[in-house]
């Protein structure tokens, strides 16, 4: 059957599970909008369109695009702030079809649907209401999830509701979005049915965040935040960065953290926390769909009570292009397991590491202060404002600062190009750095004092969102109270 007032449709049939690089494509059973925004032959107008809603239609894309830029323009601001620091469970492969009354509140669930966190979803954005979503479900199945809008603020909208029961599959969650904020109101639609009620208007995080509350398990434990190291160019120290801050987290900050290295044929994990596993990520990565809490439990190096190792095998027997599914399935599990998963990102460029690095919930950036640095760092910072509109933007660290003070960029340089001030800036210091990598140590277990140590707890602060934990001193009090236990 035919879309209700498909020639208006928001670029509608955004297969998020498609992955980041999927373009939003079109159904052609349901006569939704052609890619270029231009109206399907087989979509006729709806006999309850009025002629207003007709000439609206008639626009396409451009209502939606200026609604776009008017969503951008005022919200830009308040979603990046609003993103910080809030973690969203995990929103699972359903199907969702949203039937808008207003260009506004379509652009903002496109926008969210759009999201990282909805990558694994089906999403369909068009316009008609409830009165649309009644027509379009006469003839075919309910999804698993159904957003309806209305822009009436009388008992009216019940009736309309109540015929949309009629034709709602079991099982199908209803999510309203209304104009009228009132707490009978809302305990009515509650009483009916309804999953959730919003009012608009609305914005794309607490679209994500009521979608995800409607598939949690509450009794689930907490989703653990990946963060991501990436460095812009090859040799700029981004695994010893993440390394030293997963550790930092795990030891400093008491936080259980797995450090997951996914350069698997060269990578310094292993090394670096003076470890030799058997098995690693490469074991899991094979075998995805194998890996459970069980099989983690035997793949992670314990290297601390807090702190855990998923290693590369570093050997070159074997290629692995694997697909970007495997490593999704395995960091899920992983996540599921430590608060934080570091994941130590190799400098490459293909469709796996592109989908890790945009489904990570926090990315840190690491650069040195020369050109190709600073273009590849311009690059990445265009390419993730784009992809991850309602994510805050990555910390950039300037790594190595000073090794070559006459002839490398200032960090305000730096900053000028990329739009971004540099969030930490790293000295460079060959004797601490050597040190530490020859006898497989942290900087902190070197030299806590030194600079870079310090700036790399700062950096662990940041992506915690806490101070580092005050461990008492012991004093001859602690002794004397040993002693008289032992007697």
């Amino acid at each position: 059957m035919n879309n209700p007032l498909g020639e208006q449709a928001y670029q509608p049939n955004t297969d998020s599970a498609k992955g980041p690089d999927s373009n939003p494509s079109t159904d052609a059973g349901d006569g939704a909008a052609t890619e270029t925004g231009q109206p399907s032959e087989a979509a006729p107008k709806p006999a309850y369109v009025d002629e207003a809603a007709a000439e609206a239609a008639l626009q396409g894309d451009q209502v939606a695009e200026e609604a776009i830029s008017e969503l951008t323009a005022d919200e830009e601001g308040a979603d990046t702030n609003q993103s910080k620091g809030v973690d969203i469970a995990p929103i699972p492969r359903i199907s969702i079809q949203a039937f808008c009354a207003s260009p506004q509140t379509g652009a903002v669930i496109q926008k969210a649907a759009n999201d990282r966190r909805l990558s694994k979803a089906h999403v369909t954005v068009q316009m008609g209401g409830i009165v649309g979503a009644v027509d379009y479900f006469k003839e075919t199945s309910t999804p698993n999830l159904v957003i309806v809008e209305s822009e009436k603020d009388d008992e009216s909208i019940f009736d309309e509701l109540a015929r949309l029961a009629e034709v709602c599959d079991p099982g199908t969650k209803v999510i309203v979005v209304g104009r009228a904020n009132d707490v009978k109101i809302y305990r009515e639609f509650i009483r009916q049915g309804v999953s959730e009620y919003l009012v608009a208007p609305l914005n794309p995080i607490q679209v994500i965040e009521t979608i995800a509350s409607l598939y949690s398990d509450p009794e689930a434990s907490t989703i653990g935040r990946t963060i991501v190291f990436m460095g812009t160019k090859g040799g700029v120290g981004a695994s010893t960065l993440a390394h030293n801050v997963g550790w930092l987290l795990a030891e400093k900050f008491e936080e259980g953290t797995a450090v997951t290295d996914l350069d698997l044929p060269f990578g310094t994990a292993s090394l670096n926390f003076n470890q030799d596993p058997v098995q690693g990520v490469a074991d899991a990565l094979l075998s995805p769909e194998r890996v459970d809490d069980v099989l983690l439990e035997r793949l992670l190096v314990r290297c601390t009570s807090r702190l855990s190792l998923l290693a590369a095998p570093s050997l070159l027997d074997r290629t692995l292009d694997l697909d970007p599914i495997s490593y999704e399935t395995v960091l899920d599990v992983v996540r599921k397991s430590m608060p934080y998963v570091i994941i130590d990102l190799p400098h490459q460029w293909t469709g796996w590491s592109k989908s890790v690095l945009l489904s990570a919930d926090e990315i840190v950036l690491v650069a040195t202060p020369e050109l190709s640095s600073l273009r590849n760092t311009m690059n990445l910072f265009e390419l993730l404002k784009v992809a991850r509109p309602n994510d805050p933007a990555p910390h950039l660290v300037l790594n190595k600062v000073g090794l070559s003070k006459k002839i490398e960029i200032s960090d305000r340089d730096f900053a000028e190009a990329v739009g971004i001030a540099p969030s930490f800036l790293v000295p460079f210091d060959a004797e601490l750095f050597g040190t530490a990598a020859n006898n497989g140590q942290m900087l902190e277990e070197v030299e806590p004092k030194a600079e870079a140590a310090k700036v790399l707890t700062e950096l662990a602060s940041v992506i915690s969102g806490r101070e580092p934990t005050k461990r008492r001193k012991s004093s001859i009090f602690d002794f004397l109270k040993f002693q008289k236990r032992s007697a």
